[in-house]
């Protein structure tokens, strides 16, 4: 019997397992819709063209704190359209901090309808 509570969403990035497509618990779908959001730039979708974070762009920048404040309000909008219905919009946090060659990104939200709270981190770095 298969729950509603904790239905099984498609993984992201799509790929075939044995049984079909690869799935992913709630938990790891929003996940899984924060990477895509940060890592989509602005005008790359075509029916959506403010949709993404373009942290792509954003890491090759000189870190000041206008970078951090700028990175932060874009995701801030980013996420609370991306993440409708699945996040408590109220509780959505991103802290940027901008530390030497790395940029890193904390995102905490707490789940609509279960009231679980959680955190993703990211750091990035140019390669190089």
């Amino acid at each position: 019997m298969r729950r509603l509570v904790d239905p099984k969403y498609m993984q992201f990035p799509f790929r075939i397992e044995a049984g079909g497509a690869a799935a992913s618990d709630r938990q790891a779908h929003i996940r899984e819709q924060i990477e895509q959001v940060l890592f989509t730039n602005p005008g790359e979708r075509v029916f959506r063209p403010y949709f993404g974070g373009g942290l792509r762009q954003i890491i090759f920048e000189p870190n000041n704190p206008r970078l951090t404040d700028l990175v932060k309000k874009r995701l801030v909008s980013s996420l609370t359209e991306a993440l409708h219905g699945e996040v408590d919009p109220s509780s959505l946090e991103v802290a940027v901090s901008a530390e030497e060659e790395t940029l890193a990104i904390t995102i905490c939200y707490q789940l609509a309808t279960i009231g679980r709270s959680e955190a993703y981190t990211i750091a990035l770095a140019p390669e190089g």
